[in-house]
């Protein structure tokens, strides 16, 4: 079961994301330290926390791990709203208030996907 991300773990993810490249703590760490005074061994506990919910995958590299995600940002994103909308008890009346919520931007860009998804082999 996914969940959201703590505040932390969500800063860890967005600068994974950003960067999308593997990293060590000391990496995420250096950059971290420019906006809060945060130690090593907290950034390295919630990195090896980020691996242990599947969310980043790492190898050994010398000494250290390097880090990387698991998934884009945008799959993550996905995954959590289809989680909200498979326990929601009613599914059609969530998808209806959802539309109803959408800000112009949102449904252009909701019709554009539909475009694009199902693929035309997988339409009836």
């Amino acid at each position: 079961m996914l969940r959201g991300l703590g505040d932390l773990e969500a800063t860890i993810m967005d600068w994974l994301w950003a960067h999308r490249r593997p990293a060590s703590v000391k990496d995420v760490l250096e950059d971290l330290r420019r906006e809060r005074d945060i130690a090593y061994t907290t950034v390295m506990t919630v990195m090896d926390k980020l691996h242990t919910k599947g969310l980043l995958k790492r190898h050994l590299a010398g000494r250290a791990y390097l880090y990387e995600t698991v998934a884009s940002k945008e799959a993550y994103t996905a995954d959590l709203m289809r989680e909200s909308l498979a326990s929601s008890g009613n599914q059609a009346a969530t998808l209806v208030h959802f539309l109803e919520r959408l800000t112009p931007e949102e449904a252009a860009a909701l019709q554009a996907a539909l475009q694009v998804y199902p693929p035309k082999e997988h339409r009836p």
